[in-house]
C-alpha cells in the first residue's frame, strides 16, 4: 500500500529539514547542542504539522543514538515502564542515554509524567516530548525544570512552497507529471501552516483530478478540496478560534451563538471531553458564586459524556451549555485566587498567627500553640470576631462580591 505524500517526503536528514530556523538553524540553539553531540531532554512545543515527530527521529539519527517512541493516546504506566526498562538494559551496551520520544506528552496524567522522572534525571534516557498544548500547564513542573523547551512556529508560506516544489521535483507519483503552481494562495489557507496537512490536501487534489497535466490555482483548489473537507479543523489554528468564540458566546448570556459554536465544533469532530473541560473552568471562572450549581451541573456533564459518547452527548452539552450561559455571571472567585496568588508572590511566607496553628504535642501547647483561638460555634450566630489572617500592617481584600453574589447567595452573617 502506497504510503501518504507527507510520509513519503518525510526529510532523512537535518539538512533536508524545512522551517524552525529559531531551532535547528545555523547557530541555534538546538543545533549547536547536536553539534556538540548533546542532547538535553526536552520538549517541541508547537501547533500540528510543523515537524515535532520527525524532528526527533532526526536528532537520533544525527547523534547516532537509538529512539524508543511512545505514543500518549496509547501508552500508560506500564508501557512507559517497560520501555524504560528495555532502554535501561540497551543502555549497559550504548555509550550515550538513548532518547525516548513521547508524542503528545500533554497527554499524559501526572501519574504517568511521574514515571519518567527517574528515568529523566539519571541519564538512562533523554526525552523528547512533543505537544501542541502550552507544556507549563500540561507538563508537571519536577519533568518541565529537568527539560529545555523548543517553541515550533507554524510553517511560512515560503516554507510550504518549498514542500511543494520538492515534492513535484522528486515525489516518485509526480516527477514524471507537468504541474504548475500558478496560484498557492488557497493551499496555504486550507492547510493553515501545516505542513503534513498541506502535503496531503495537495495529494488528494493531484490525484483527484488525474492525468499527467495540472495547473493548480486558488479556484480550482477552492472547488475540489471544499468538496472533501469539513470546515473546522480541531488541530488548527480555527480549533483555537472557535472555541475562544464559544467561550465568549457563554460569558457574554447569547445562548444561541453559544450552542451555534457547539454545534460548530461537534460536527468537526472536537473531543467531547476537551469542550467538558472547557465548561468546568467557565463555570468558576465566569459563573462562579452567582450560581454555584453551574458548577455541579458542568461536573455532571463531563462525567455524562465520557459514559454516553456520540452521538447522545449532544443534548447533554446543549442543556449544559444552555444553562451556562443563561445563568447570571460573577468572576469574584476568579479575581480573589489571582490577587491572593499575587500577594503570597510578593509577600512570601508569612507566619500563621499563633491562635490559629495547630498543637497536637506538649510542646506546641507550651509555646502557645493554639492559645487564645474562639471557636465560633461557641458563640451566637455561629460568628466570633476574630483575626484569621497572617499579622501584617495592612490587611488586604481579595474577595469583592459582585451584585450577582449577593443576591445569589446573600452576604455571610456576622
Amino acid at each position: 500500500m502506497m504510503q501518504p505524500l507527507a510520509e513519503r517526503m518525510r526529510p532523512t536528514t537535518l539538512d533536508e529539514y524545512i522551517g524552525q530556523e529559531k531551532v535547528v538553524g545555523p547557530n541555534a540553539p538546538l543545533r549547536k547542542a547536536i553539534e556538540a553531540g548533546h542532547l538535553p531532554s526536552c520538549i517541541l512545543w508547537g501547533p500540528p504539522g510543523v515537524g515535532k515527530t520527525t524532528l526527533a527521529t532526526l536528532l537520533s539519527g544525527a547523534l547516532k543514538r537509538t529512539i524508543y517512541s511512545l505514543s500518549a493516546v496509547q501508552s500508560g504506566v506500564k508501557e512507559v515502564r517497560e520501555t524504560l526498562e528495555l532502554a535501561k538494559k540497551n543502555r549497559m551496551f550504548e555509550a550515550k542515554s538513548p532518547i525516548l520520544f513521547i508524542d503528545e506528552i500533554h497527554r499524559f496524567s501526572k501519574s504517568q509524567q511521574d514515571s519518567l522522572l527517574n528515568a529523566v534525571e539519571k541519564g538512562i534516557v533523554t526525552l523528547v516530548g512533543a505537544t501542541t498544548e502550552n507544556p507549563s500547564f500540561e507538563v508537571i513542573s519536577a519533568l518541565l525544570s529537568r527539560c529545555q523547551v523548543y517553541v515550533l512556529e507554524s510553517l511560512s508560506n515560503k516554507h510550504l512552497h518549498t514542500m511543494l516544489d520538492k515534492a513535484i521535483a522528486t515525489d516518485s507519483l509526480f516527477k514524471d507529471k507537468k504541474i504548475t503552481l500558478t496560484e498557492t494562495d488557497a493551499l496555504f489557507h486550507f492547510s493553515g501552516g501545516d505542513g503534513r496537512k498541506l502535503l496531503n490536501l495537495f495529494e488528494l487534489l493531484i490525484t483527484t483530478e488525474g492525468g499527467n497535466e495540472l495547473e493548480v490555482t486558488n479556484a480550482l483548489v477552492t472547488e475540489r478540496l471544499q468538496k472533501n473537507l469539513a470546515q473546522y479543523d480541531k488541530d488548527g489554528e480555527q480549533h483555537y478560534d472557535i472555541i475562544s468564540a464559544f467561550i465568549k458566546s457563554i460569558r457574554g448570556s447569547d445562548p444561541d451563538a453559544a450552542v451555534y459554536w457547539l454545534a460548530r465544533m461537534l460536527v468537526g469532530g472536537e473531543s467531547l471531553e476537551f469542550i467538558g473541560r472547557r465548561l468546568l473552568i467557565l463555570a468558576s471562572e465566569d459563573i462562579g458564586l452567582a450560581n454555584p450549581n453551574a458548577l455541579l451541573l458542568a461536573q455532571s456533564c463531563f462525567d455524562s459524556i465520557r459514559v454516553i459518547g456520540h452521538p447522545e452527548s449532544r443534548i447533554i452539552l446543549s442543556q449544559t451549555v444552555i444553562y451556562l450561559a443563561t445563568s447570571p455571571k460573577s468572576n469574584s472567585a476568579y479575581n480573589a485566587i489571582n490577587k491572593a496568588m499575587a500577594y503570597v508572590e510578593q509577600t512570601g511566607d508569612l507566619p500563621v498567627p499563633l491562635h490559629l496553628r495547630n498543637a497536637p504535642t506538649r510542646m506546641m501547647k507550651d509555646l502557645n500553640y493554639g492559645a487564645d483561638y474562639k471557636y465560633p460555634h461557641d458563640f451566637p450566630g455561629n460568628w466570633v470576631e476574630q483575626n484569621y489572617f497572617p499579622e501584617v500592617p495592612s490587611r488586604p481584600i481579595f474577595y469583592k462580591p459582585s451584585e450577582q453574589d449577593k443576591i445569589n447567595r446573600g452576604t455571610p452573617s456576622k
